[in-house]
């Protein structure tokens, strides 16, 4: 070594040292801050102020403290600015300063000043003049000896032709890492195009057509944490959402907003929304696309409608002396009237109640003077003008609307083998008595929409929205009708039998039609090796997508016929477990029980999908199951079953290809689907 080296190591290790210690302080400030919020709990339930406002500051209280005490403890800086002007900022998931009123030791990933951590480059450094990101050891909760590395980019006025790093590199070494827990923070990898989306305006509704490996998931998630940042009344007033294609996918990225500054945002599937009754029973697939089709809302509204029934006579109240009338012609009318203005059938059955009172209002303030507001209530409730509207406008539960709709659809958007698909064989005795299918939910979910409007939400985030069925899209549309969407998803990976094969149609079905469709196209996580693999299948797949490229040129692919499928997958998974990293086995399902057995009589332990444990390394799982998940090292085991085991496996061995972050091997006993025979 030289004494350039030498003297080159001594600076890097002094500057790393001098950050250790500059986290061991913003350690020390974050303890103080959490303190303090405790001791305001403490102190604000003796501030003077109205009821209100005294519950509105404790809550407000009680909920930062909250916050401060339940985030995970991890590393409390990411990045560093070192600005022309000679200011420095650390960049962070959460503000961080030893006092309110203090300079921040730390800045929030989210705030503007950040911006140029993720916008700043050579052509338009933004005034920065060094960019800095750190390297910690893997799992680390913050400890300062955990900071083992850093790299600078030089973007200003001192930038010489070798002094700046390869910005890819540097990303697709950090995506890189192995995967050994959960989905990582990614807030230091942000790329421009992705926080242009992460900070668009909270009214815009944004659709990310994303490639695999292109940071959709990432780029949701970051949206949420920074419309919580930016508008923390307004989306706390009226609620975020996330939803995710099934459990493990939400248990997989649950450490993800924590590690981004939030902890209080609702994760769900949309079953889990709409989930007004256990699911027992199961639906043929005949029925289940008849259920999920569009034409549903129709039929199921013709059905709910044909329950009002015109007047037959007129209303009579009695009032002491006086008999008040409202004649048979005007009760049509009314009906009529509130029919025609499309409002939810509990609100119409309430406005014809409020018309019939107030049209004997008026006869009787013409022959008595005004009358008071309690007594328009009683009329409103008088049994003669409660027997008249449930006659005409009954009072309704979904699930009586649909029971008897499933027992007899004669609907004529329907053709005769569609109504035969959803009849029940053998209809029960009663709604209260049914066994609701998934599919029955949305149905019921639908009726309820109809009857009395759902609570909506401020923002709803929709990952792997391209797998939802015109009448989810309606649930969650009905969820969001007075807030945004972010709406995630690649039509390459469309895997049930009503996935959308174009997005300005998805959206209209997602109330939000004319929304923006944002591609990404350049991925870091999946190595090139694999995308291209992948993307053989895309010219078979039925859809309009962008090419994929990824930036990652390392990576391993083997694709190898073998003998003895369970064998060479056993050899496989011994001899990735001498590397670094977590392994997935996916494969067609009875082929996966298979396998997973054969590593357990070879003395291999696997875990269940999502398991997230430090020791957890090998996966078994259907390809049913892997979307939405990555490995360090994929074994693919007979790609032709898996295309062979449901109307959609192309697209099924699409996703299943591009799992693997450093390392794919395909094994296969049988012939390879013909689409990835070019160039094998």
């Amino acid at each position: 070594m030289t004494a350039l080296d030498n003297a080159l190591t001594g600076r890097l290790g002094a500057a790393l040292r001098k950050e250790r210690t500059f986290h061991d302080t913003c350690r020390t400030a974050l303890t103080a801050m959490v303190d303090g919020a405790d001791h305001q709990v403490a102190t604000g339930a003796d501030v003077s102020a109205s009821g209100a406002d005294a519950e509105v500051l404790g809550h407000h209280l009680r909920s930062h403290a909250k916050e401060l005490r339940e985030e995970p403890r991890s590393p409390l800086f990411f990045g560093r600015l070192d600005h022309e002007d000679g200011q420095s900022h650390h960049i962070g998931r959460r503000r961080i300063s030893v006092h309110p009123a203090a300079p921040p030791l730390v800045i929030d990933w989210r705030a503007p000043v950040s911006r140029a951590f993720y916008q700043a480059s050579a052509r338009n450094p933004l005034g920065v003049a060094v960019r800095r990101r750190f390297g910690w050891a893997p799992f680390s909760q913050g400890d300062a000896e955990d900071l083992t590395s850093f790299e600078d980019e030089y973007l200003g006025a001192e930038r010489t032709n070798g002094g700046a790093n390869d910005v890819a590199a540097l990303v697709a070494g950090e995506i890189a890492r192995p995967r050994v827990g959960p989905m990582r923070d990614i807030a230091a990898t942000i790329q421009p195009e992705q926080d242009d989306l992460v900070r668009a305006a909270l009214a815009d509704t944004v659709c990310v057509q994303g490639a695999p490996g292109t940071g959709k998931t990432a780029v949701g998630l970051h949206r949420a944490a920074y419309l919580l940042y930016t508008h923390p009344h307004r989306i706390r007033r009226s609620g975020l959402l996330i939803l995710g294609p099934n459990r493990t996918f939400l248990r997989y990225i649950c450490e993800v907003l924590p590690a981004l500054g939030e902890t209080d945002i609702r994760q769900a599937t949309v079953e889990d929304e709409i989930a007004r009754h256990e699911v027992r029973a199961c639906d043929d697939k005949a029925a289940a696309a008849v259920k999920h089709d569009v034409r549903m809302a129709a039929v199921l509204r013709r059905a709910l409608y044909a329950r009002l029934v015109p007047p037959t006579e007129p209303v009579v109240v009695p009032d002491g002396p006086y008999r008040w009338r409202v004649p048979l012609g005007e009760l049509e009318r009314i009906v009529d009237e509130v029919r025609a203005e499309a409002v939810p059938y509990a609100v119409g059955r309430e406005r014809v109640r409020t018309r019939v009172a107030r049209a004997i209002q008026r006869q009787a303030e013409r022959r008595a003077g005004p009358m008071s507001s309690t007594w328009v209530q009683k009329v409103g409730r008088a049994r003669a003008v409660s027997a008249c509207i449930d006659a005409v406008w009954p009072k309704v539960q979904p699930e009586e609307v649909l029971a008897a709709l499933l027992t007899d659809p004669g609907d004529q958007l329907l053709a005769a083998d569609e109504q035969d698909a959803i009849r029940w064989a053998k209809p029960p005795r009663s709604y209260r008595s049914a066994r609701w299918s998934a599919a029955d939910l949305v149905l019921l979910d639908e009726l309820a929409g109809l009857i009395e409007r759902p609570t909506g939400y401020g923002h709803i985030v929709v990952d792997e929205a391209q797998d939802l069925s015109p009448m989810q899209c309606r649930a969650i549309a009905r969820r969001a009708g007075f807030g945004s969407l972010t709406v995630l998803g690649d039509l390459a990976q469309g895997t049930t039998p009503w996935s959308a094969r174009s997005w300005p149609e998805q959206l209209a079905h997602l109330g939000k039609a004319g929304a923006a469709v944002i591609p990404l196209t350049t991925g870091f996580r999946v190595p090139a090796a694999m995308v291209d693999l992948a993307s053989r299948l895309v010219g078979a797949l039925d859809v309009d997508v962008p090419a994929a490229r990824s930036l990652r040129r390392d990576g391993e692919l083997s694709i190898r016929a073998v003998d003895d499928l369970e064998a060479a997958t056993v050899d496989a998974v011994r001899a990735a477990l001498s590397r670094e990293g977590s392994i997935g086995v996916i494969a067609a399902e009875p082929d996966a029980d298979r396998l997973r057995a054969a590593l357990a009589t070879a003395g291999v332990p696997t875990v269940p999908p999502g398991d997230l444990s430090p020791g957890a390394r090998v996966t078994v799982l259907p390809a049913t199951a892997a979307k939405g998940l990555e490995y360090d090292h994929v074994v693919v085991a007979e790609p032709a079953a898996v295309v062979q085991a449901e109307e959609r496996g192309l697209h099924r061995l699409y996703v299943v290809l591009t799992r693997a972050v450093s390392r794919l091997e395909v094994l296969h006993a049988r012939p390879l689907p013909p689409e990835l025979m070019d160039g094998v």
